[in-house]
């Protein structure tokens, strides 16, 4: 009987210790889990390249998370890094381009303006009393606001000494992952070995505390924000970098990615928990979830989902984890016993995975050659019927030819784009078809392709200072001079306009509004009285064209950039449209031929975007294959109205 309980007491003990140490390095388990999972479901994961992508595609997310994990170890909240990191960006870029500034000298501005940002964070809160949330919220619209308007809403050149930073070196490690690394180490060392990061920790177990027992606890928030500027800064550096521009609406979003990857890691929204490490894991675990889900041709929409959930469980598993009573992550707080199993357990952890990419990569050798010629379509945004049409037509194009065809979104973020059109390279696809957010900020990944022997097509717009071996586009441009035509013609030459332009820094926008523009000198009877950007979005469309009615009621026209901000102009004139208002809008989408049809859309510079999908494809399959391809393929674009609306073929 003796001997049954003994036996019983270390099973349990046993179990206990395995549940322990799940619960003590959940973050860690989630992301051997996620590799031997992608491993399995893909043969492209483990390659050498798509290893190295991943650490490319967390670099920035994770150093902005580092600056982030001091501000939720002392209970805080810094909505703001992303928008600091493009402003920061822009600055160096506007300095050393523009205002002929030293680069050095540049580079201290941008690194101060992250600082002075961060700062003025620190005051608000610790001085002006105001909720974390609420003064970084504002610092998210200044910083995005003044990078604009620094930018005057266009990407800028980035210094070609600067760029490095987003190179390899000896042509395979990446400088922006060393970076990542140096900045983790330097967060280590600041939450494990300074006083300002036991302060940190203080602060978040218990303000008042740590108020009490002699902590100057305002200065202290003062510097906790002024590192999370600091490291936006960095971020913002390298991202720009990677793009070889700084983009005024870079990062867009990148402040929720970096809160994900120090909860996910292990930290507290409480404050008090948390360290480099776990964070590190977390950059990682994101990365791996996109860069997988982009190989596996999961769409863009259900990754969005896949990473909410994901989130949703490392905070539950937070909450177990505390409620089990398992060891805080706190940095320099464990013992010398404590700090020789956590290196054990990351030992564990790499001999693990080790021996998984071995397998794995053993399993996938025989299985790696397809007869299937694969292509991947990267958008610049799929929440735009223009960009649908042209997926709609490249897909029924490649399920004609026999071909696979992946599509991805970059949901208008240049540096998103750039992930995944590394991934396809890494992936050793056939032919790679490019909807670029910016032709300048597509120009890094797809000379890695060039370098790789993989052939790209350009769709709609053009990839600059790369090798493409077609275009396949319409002109913008002269769209936007036939738009101008059109409108002059209706209003008999005299009249009063305003501009819906789209989303600030991208090509399409640029391009539209100057071609329309440069139209109008022929018309000097038409005054613009008004433009403003409404991010080519119907409903933005609506909100900007009610707000300009109540300044210029007297309009006779209006121009949008694309037809969704013409729909919801027409929403916004009512009766108007059609009648004593002429609207024109840019792209031919079924929604704005209807609307032609109705006649309160006057016309739609059409674009045919299937028939763009289509005859991307077509060439991608030559140029994969080695055949002969037009380099610049025009599909011609029309004004269409009510009176050849019926025999237009979209």
């Amino acid at each position: 009987m003796a001997t049954d309980t003994l036996k019983s007491t270390t099973g349990a003990s046993g179990a206990s210790a395995v549940r322990r140490l799940l619960l003590d390095n959940g973050a860690l388990t989630a992301l051997i889990a996620l590799v031997i999972a992608m491993s399995t479901l893909s043969g492209d994961f483990l390659t050498t390249d798509n290893l190295l992508n991943i650490g490319v595609q967390a670099a920035v997310t994770g150093i902005l998370a580092f600056g982030v994990t001091f501000v939720i170890v002392s209970a805080g909240i810094d909505l703001s890094v992303g928008s600091v990191a493009a402003l920061s960006a822009t600055v160096l870029a506007w300095m050393a381009t523009s205002e002929g500034v030293p680069v050095w000298i540049a580079v201290l501005l941008a690194v101060a303006t992250g600082i002075a940002c961060g700062l003025v964070n620190g005051v608000l809160i610790s001085y002006g009393k105001l909720p974390p949330f609420i003064a970084t919220l504002a610092m998210l619209s200044v910083g995005r606001g003044l990078s604009l308007v620094i930018s005057q809403g266009s990407p800028i050149a980035f210094p070609s000494s600067v760029s490095h930073l987003g190179d390899t070196l000896g042509g395979w490690l990446p400088v922006p992952v060393l970076v990542m690394v140096v900045m983790g180490l330097i967060t280590a060392v600041i939450l494990g070995r300074t006083y300002i990061g036991r302060s940190m920790y203080a602060i978040g177990g218990n303000e008042e505390a740590a108020r009490l027992s002699g902590l100057r606890v305002k200065k202290q928030k003062l510097a906790i924000y002024a590192l999370s500027g600091l490291f936006a800064a960095a971020a913002g550096i390298v991202l720009a970098s990677r793009l070889s521009s700084a983009q005024p609406q870079a990062a867009q979003g990148y402040e929720l990615d970096a809160i994900a990857a120090v909860v996910i890691g292990g930290a507290s929204l409480a404050g008090g928990t948390g360290k480099a490490s776990g964070t590190l894991i977390g950059a990682l675990i994101l990365a791996v979830l996109r860069n997988g889900l982009n190989l596996l041709s999961v769409s863009a929409f259900w990754q969005q989902v896949v990473i909410g959930v994901v989130i949703a469980l490392a905070v539950l598993l937070d909450t177990v984890r505390r409620k089990a009573g398992a060891a805080p992550l706190t940095a320099g707080a464990s013992g010398g016993g404590d700090k020789g199993r956590q290196a054990a357990t990351y030992v564990i952890a790499a001999v693990v995975a080790a021996a998984i990419v071995g397998a794995m990569s053993f399993l996938h050798t025989s299985s790696s050659a397809s007869t299937t010629p694969k292509l991947g379509l990267s958008l610049s945004t799929l929440n735009n019927p223009f960009f649908v049409q042209i997926k709609a037509g490249a897909q029924e194009e490649a399920k004609k030819l026999g071909a696979d065809l992946t599509v991805t979104d970059a949901q208008n973020d240049a540096s998103q784009q750039a992930n995944q059109l590394q991934n396809f390279t890494s992936s050793g696809i056939g032919s790679i078809i490019v909807n670029p957010v910016d032709s300048d900020a597509a120009g890094p990944a797809v000379r890695a392709a060039n370098k790789a022997d993989i052939p790209v097509v350009g769709v709609d717009r053009g990839v600059n200072k790369a090798d493409t071996a077609a275009l396949v586009a319409s002109d913008n441009i002269a769209g936007g001079k036939l738009g101008a035509k059109a409108m002059a013609e209706k209003l008999g030459g005299k009249g009063k306009i305003v501009i819906l332009q789209g989303l600030a820094g991208t090509s399409a926008s640029r391009e539209r509004g100057a071609g329309f523009a440069e139209g109008l000198k022929a018309y000097p009877g038409i005054e613009v009285v008004a433009q403003q950007p409404a991010d080519f979005d119907r409903t933005k469309g609506l909100d900007v064209m009610t707000n300009l009615l109540q300044a210029h009621p007297d309009i006779q026209g209006v121009f949008a950039e694309n037809d969704e901000m013409a729909l919801g102009a027409i929403k916004a004139l009512g009766s108007k449209a059609g009648t004593s208002v002429s609207v024109i809008g840019f792209d031919g989408t079924p929604d704005g031929l209807t609307a032609v049809k109705a006649g309160t859309l006057y016309a739609s510079v059409a674009q045919q975007p299937k028939e763009l999908g289509r005859i991307a494809v077509e060439n991608a399959l030559k140029a994969a294959e080695g055949k002969k391809v037009e380099k610049t393929v025009m599909v011609p674009v029309k004004v269409v109205t009510k009176e050849n609306v019926a025999g237009f073929g979209g």
